[in-house]
């Protein structure tokens, strides 16, 4: 197991908790994201696996859907996305995704596991759970997502931009200049950090 594998590993255990934790009645409840209940922040994360997958022409194992059980669809993702990262062969494929070459092992750190912590704290707040984000997670995003050239980024917070539908980060939302870090990033990718259900 490389570091990306490990950094995969811990994320998707931390989610993996936080999905487990929902209670029955706190599926349909709403979420940090617009128009995205807590089930639908799940079935995005699990949507993000199947996009590296189908790029190695693989599917996720047969499991219920998201509206059936969304912690075994999780599992069988996250299942699907670890056979690849444990084998060479198809983590070191590489293709091109969005304008950027890259290997598959590349694509799930940036794609699958980048998601999971901020989605993760969308889930955590959505059903009143603990939302600290890793500080280690908290400092890689901010720094790539600091790095990324103004234009690119106004790209990124255009709804469509990337697809029909397709949203990636919201207008920045303010926060006080002593805020923690774990706020400052929340706050540059569009989520209000004082959100509540």
């Amino acid at each position: 197991m490389g570091e990306i594998a490990d950094r995969y590993r811990r994320r998707a255990d931390d989610f993996e908790r936080k999905v487990a934790a929902v209670r029955p009645g706190q599926w349909d409840d709403p979420s940090p994201c617009e128009k995205w209940t807590a089930r639908d922040v799940v079935q995005h994360i699990i949507d993000m696996h199947d996009v590296v997958l189908r790029e190695l022409g693989r599917t996720p194992r047969t499991a219920p859907s998201v509206d059936e059980d969304p912690l075994a669809a999780f599992r069988a993702a996250r299942a699907a996305v670890e056979e690849v990262l444990n084998d060479p062969a198809p983590a070191s494929v590489e293709y091109e995704s969005h304008g950027t070459r890259m290997t598959a092992e590349q694509h799930i750190d940036k794609v699958p596991s980048d998601d999971m912590p901020l989605h993760g704290w969308d889930l955590a707040r959505a059903t009143g759970q603990d939302d600290t984000i890793d500080p280690d997670d908290v400092a890689r995003h901010w720094a790539a997502l600091t790095d990324i050239p103004p234009d690119l980024m106004e790209k990124y917070r255009t709804p469509g931009a990337f697809g029909p539908g397709v949203e990636v980060f919201g207008p920045e939302v303010p926060v006080a200049q002593d805020a923690s870090p774990q706020d400052r990033l929340l706050g540059f990718i569009g989520r209000d950090p004082r959100w509540t259900a």
